[in-house]
């Protein structure tokens, strides 16, 4: 079982940036589970609206995959050694208020689809003003 917890999402201005964090933790060669194994992402959810793909690296952070909205602006980055992926956000938006997650991928392949993610965390909350 694999838990994930994201953390530093806060308030921000118009234009700032905010780096958040996602901490894998409950996957060890115990368990025969190794969180290098797996792809990871970032999506998003506003309040009424579906969650949105984000960002997504592939198992090694070889391939990365953005949705056009963040494409040079949001960049993906993961550290095998620490079961950690970040997702640094520069030139924010108001349109990117929203709460951020993390999942975990079933496979190795970087996915912009939410069915090939099964382990998700709680969030963390973004706001950006304008």
């Amino acid at each position: 079982q694999v838990q994930l917890v994201e953390s530093g999402g806060r308030l921000v201005q118009a234009g700032g940036s905010l780096r958040l964090s996602c901490a894998a933790s409950g996957c060890t060669s115990a368990s025969g589970c190794t969180f290098g194994n797996y792809a990871m992402g970032w999506f998003r959810q506003a309040p009424g609206k579906e969650r949105e793909f984000v960002a997504t690296i592939s198992w090694r952070g070889r391939n990365t995959h953005y949705a056009n909205s963040v494409k040079g602006r949001f960049t993906i980055s993961r550290d095998n050694a620490k079961s950690t992926v970040a997702l640094q956000m520069n030139g924010l938006k108001p349109e990117d208020t929203d709460r951020y997650y993390c999942a975990s991928a079933k496979s190795r392949l970087a996915s912009y689809l939410i069915a090939e993610y099964d382990y998700w965390g709680e969030g963390t909350q973004v706001t950006v003003s304008s």
